[in-house]
């Protein structure tokens, strides 16, 4: 049984991080691994659950020959050599599903997701790219890319998804909001967050002892929110918000939240409040920052509070890109395109 947290506050029942090809009971028939990424955020979590029949997992990591080595150490060791029946992949994020497709194909598992994941999946898997395309460039222009973080991209190959992605069979099982799905011994319920990803899947055990938040609920960093040229007016901080003030009311202190990265942790209510406080303050600061017109790039210090660089800066100018058009899409702000193409935004 999970323990009961008095306080309200968060705690982390589990403070150390499973060792790479071994696994952590934090419940009844419930493992948690960790595997590694090849980036700032050096790893993520992965859940499996046992039934008589063999084991569900939930989110995969990446498609690389060292995590798939990993997998086998695990399916040897902690998870007893009993076959893993069932893939619930959270959203289509490449750590979360890089696998899905070997799991299926080399395992006979059964992909278990949401429609939207599944079809992002399927068609970025498609979508390979020996160099930037056009509107990539374009979007990259519009939020006042750094020139020569720019120039350097101009003579890169892009990162492509089936870079790190297994390829996926067609079919799979559809969940969707109100969905209930029985594994691990337990009952879960799926409600549907956004913003982070579409359709992102998050389960709730109807004993209200777990729930597996993926990227949605995160203990102490939050999620990128952000915006690309596939869709370059979205709205994901308005997703995310939304979403949060909806799934807010099904949190109680007490749950095990097994979140995609970071640790496992208890006061869900807290969490959540924190998370939506902090994204309305630095839209608040941001808002502030566009009393004198800038451009995307120019405004990561107002919302990250620190030195952006590095591998970190792609990541910083999308979520930039994802606040300001908030703004715009509730009228707290304007924008007008300069000659060279990038948008210059302003508070109203």
């Amino acid at each position: 049984m999970v323990s009961t947290n008095k306080t309200g506050k968060l705690g982390f029942p589990f403070p150390d991080a499973p060792a790479e090809g071994e696994a952590i009971e934090v419940a009844k028939g419930a493992l948690w691994a960790r595997l590694p990424l090849p980036m700032a955020l050096d790893h993520v979590n992965v859940f499996a659950f046992e039934d008589p029949e063999g084991w569900t997992i939930v989110d995969t990591g990446f498609d690389t020959g060292k995590t798939r080595r990993i997998w086998e150490k695990l399916l040897a060791g902690p998870m007893g050599g009993k076959p893993v029946v069932r893939v619930i992949v959270t959203h289509h994020h490449p750590d979360h599903v890089g696998l899905a497709g070997w799991f299926q194909r080399e395992h006979g598992a059964e992909l278990v997701t949401t429609r939207t994941a599944w079809l992002f999946a399927r068609m970025l898997l498609l979508d390979e790219q020996m160099e930037p395309v056009d509107e990539t460039l374009a979007y990259w222009r519009a939020a006042g890319m750094d020139r020569e973080v720019y120039e350097k991209r101009l003579t890169e190959r892009p990162f492509n998804y089936a870079d790190i992605v297994a390829d996926m069979p067609l079919g799979f099982k559809r969940i969707k909001e109100g969905s209930r799905i029985h594994f691990g011994g337990r009952d879960w319920d799926v409600r549907i967050g956004n913003g982070h990803a579409p359709e992102h899947a998050t389960l709730w055990s109807t004993d209200g002892e777990l729930v597996i938040g993926g990227d949605q609920l995160l203990a102490t960093i939050s999620p990128n929110l952000g915006v690309y040229a596939t869709e370059p007016d979205a709205d994901p901080v308005g997703d995310w918000l939304e979403a949060n003030e909806r799934l807010k009311q099904y949190a109680t202190p007490d749950q095990l939240v097994l979140p995609g990265h970071k640790l496992p942790f208890t006061g869900l209510p807290t969490r959540m409040r924190q998370l939506i406080d902090n994204h309305h303050g630095a839209l608040r600061r941001l808002e502030e920052f566009l009393s004198e017109p800038h451009t995307a790039g120019e405004c990561f210090p107002p919302l990250f509070k620190r030195e952006i660089k590095g591998g970190e800066y792609g990541l910083a100018l999308v979520e930039a890109v994802g606040h300001l058009n908030h703004l715009l899409h509730e009228g707290r702000a304007t924008r007008t395109k300069r000659e060279d193409g990038a948008w210059v935004w302003q508070a109203i």
